[in-house]
């Protein structure tokens, strides 16, 4: 694993988030480092996946703190949160599932155009430039997830474990510095499963830090630098894999109390 820089990336402060009566976020404070794979856990209902939206500016928290790179956050729309350098994918895959999967990804490098509206009407030569490097993008990030051969095809033909792989090409072909991962390896067999923790691993050392949501523990503990723990909207726990196991309060939270 890569040592991780001592400057957080991401900076959670006393974060939370109410819906209507219900508490679905509790003061939640936590940091994740530079150039690590973080995994936040937690039985279902205990908030991971308003985190993440909080994170990437789906929702807006009820009150707290939320610092990329050392700036507040919380209070921007998602189109300007990625442009700053965050991507995500989602817990349900969220494609465009009739569009062929290399227009999918050229989607993705969305934030990184330049060219304004008179640029396209008039299919200016700058414009022209343009597309031809978004589709060049496009066609290096399928190949790095290993779908090349897919990019022509219709998003919505591909089985699930490729169009989960799709979604990652599409959040890395914004260049981002955070990556949020939402449940990625949910409804994969256990080779496919294998297969996305080295692609985890091969993004991690491109040098981009990853946000994982992920109930499958195997992947969580092997390659995970550091954990989050939730439980029922509030901070449970925090460390490496290794203090996670040995953590009391979270073999409560999974195993169960022993009588």
């Amino acid at each position: 694993m890569n040592e991780a820089s001592e400057i957080p990336i991401l900076e959670i402060r006393e974060l939370g988030k109410s819906f209507g009566g219900v508490e679905a976020l509790h003061d939640i404070t936590f940091s994740v480092p530079s150039g690590v794979i973080q995994s936040i856990i937690g039985p279902n209902g205990a908030g991971k996946t308003t985190l993440l939206n909080c994170v990437s500016g789906i929702i807006k928290p009820s009150h707290g703190k939320i610092y990329f790179l050392g700036k507040p956050i919380e209070n921007l729309p998602p189109h300007r949160i990625a442009t700053l350098g965050i991507s995500r994918t989602f817990q349900h895959v969220a494609l465009f599932k009739r569009m062929t999967v290399i227009e999918n990804v050229a989607i993705g490098r969305h934030s990184k155009t330049r060219s304004g509206f008179l640029a396209c009407t008039l299919r200016l030569s700058s414009m022209r430039r343009e597309e031809r490097d978004i589709f060049t993008k496009a066609e290096e990030w399928l190949e790095f997830v290993g779908l090349s051969d897919e990019m022509w095809k219709e998003a919505g033909s591909l089985p699930l474990g490729k169009q989960k792989l799709l979604e990652v090409a599409r959040a890395l072909a914004a260049e981002p510095r955070l990556l949020l991962l939402d449940e990625p390896a949910g409804g994969l067999n256990t080779s496919e499963t294998e297969q996305f923790g080295d692609l985890i691993e091969r993004i991690r050392n491109l040098g981009i830090t990853i946000l994982l949501i992920e109930h499958d523990m195997n992947l969580v503990m092997e390659k995970s630098d550091y954990v989050v723990v939730l439980h029922y909207g509030k901070l449970l726990a925090t460390g490496t894999p290794r203090e996670i196991k040995r953590n009391p309060q979270v073999i409560e939270v999974y195993l169960g109390k022993e009588e």
